[in-house]
């Protein structure tokens, strides 16, 4: 199958292409600038050139593919509510080309879109609150069913290897800046997570056995809780971890400050037992009392 992917020289994104080419699949992946388009060439990788701000140039690439799994997401949080509305130009934009076509659509989103309980496979995508930002993809795909597309939602966790930790990431930088490691209240809060490799694998079967409006969980660790997370941090860095009051969370954390306290369990079952999907990688504190603390944001 020739598979366009966005996001391909992120960090799924470079997890997913070596599992693609194993599986069979060609590659074909969005670079915005030359040098992500030299990265992919060096991976044996055909370059589509397109960015974001331009839907039409992502419809070309979906446009010529046998499949898609779009992985690209502008992360700037001081934008969340507009780089959600791009997001959904651009989805809308690659799912009008593949409509009547069969072709499969795997869109990416967060188990933390569902709030207030276990996140599982069955609960409906948000119409309002937080979950609204990534929901407005997930119900473009989830509905281009109807239209001849098999679109498929693949929900992430905290994605993380010893380079990359989802939003631990951040958090590990302002524990350097701090000298010190804080969790809101008791850290019994947490987070669902996967092993990169895990999720990348995830993607390939969805792709390729995935069934029209279906939504996945790339859930291994149901919860890890935010106290476990910040005691292997300090490991790593030879800090301490401590408690931040509730009026201590928005200064020490910042912008990140909605996610210190968001306690978010999600549950895989019913995507493991569809896809045949076992994860196998490392769990979440293993690779956080080896990080990498100087990896890129």
């Amino acid at each position: 199958m020739r598979v366009f992917v966005t996001g391909a020289t992120g960090f799924i994104g470079s997890a997913l292409i070596p599992e693609l080419k194993a599986g069979g699949h060609d590659v074909v992946g969005l670079a915005r600038d030359a040098a992500a388009a030299a990265k992919l060439e060096g991976l044996g990788v055909a370059v589509h050139r397109g960015v974001l701000e331009d839907a039409d140039s992502l419809a070309r690439g979906a446009r010529e593919a046998d499949g898609v799994i779009h992985l690209a997401f502008d992360h700037d949080f001081s934008r969340f509510v507009e780089n959600g509305q791009k997001d959904s130009r651009v989805v809308e934009a690659m799912l009008a080309v593949l409509e009547g076509t069969g072709k499969p659509f795997v869109v990416t989103s967060g188990v933390n879109i569902v709030t207030g309980k276990v996140a599982e496979e069955t609960d409906p995508t948000p119409t309002e609150g937080f979950g609204v930002v990534r929901g407005a993809s997930e119900l473009l795909t989830l509905r281009a069913a109807a239209r001849g597309v098999r679109g498929m939602v693949v929900r992430l966790p905290q994605v993380h290897d010893i380079h990359r930790q989802g939003l631990i990431t951040p958090m590990i930088h302002i524990a350097r800046t701090k000298g010190y490691v804080g969790y809101a209240g008791d850290g019994s809060t947490g987070m669902s997570a996967a092993h990169v490799s895990d999720v990348a694998r995830l993607y390939r079967l969805a792709l390729e056995k995935g069934t029209a409006g279906a939504i996945y969980h790339a859930v291994d660790e149901d919860h890890v809780t935010m106290r476990a997370m910040s005691e292997a941090i300090a490991e790593r860095l030879g800090l301490t971890a401590r408690s931040l009051a509730p009026d201590e969370v928005g200064d020490y954390f910042r912008a990140f400050a909605m996610f210190a306290g968001m306690d978010n369990y999600a549950s895989s079952a019913i995507t493991r037992a569809a896809l045949g999907w076992t994860p196998t990688g490392r769990g979440m504190l293993e690779d956080l009392r080896e990080c990498e603390p100087d990896a890129a944001i």
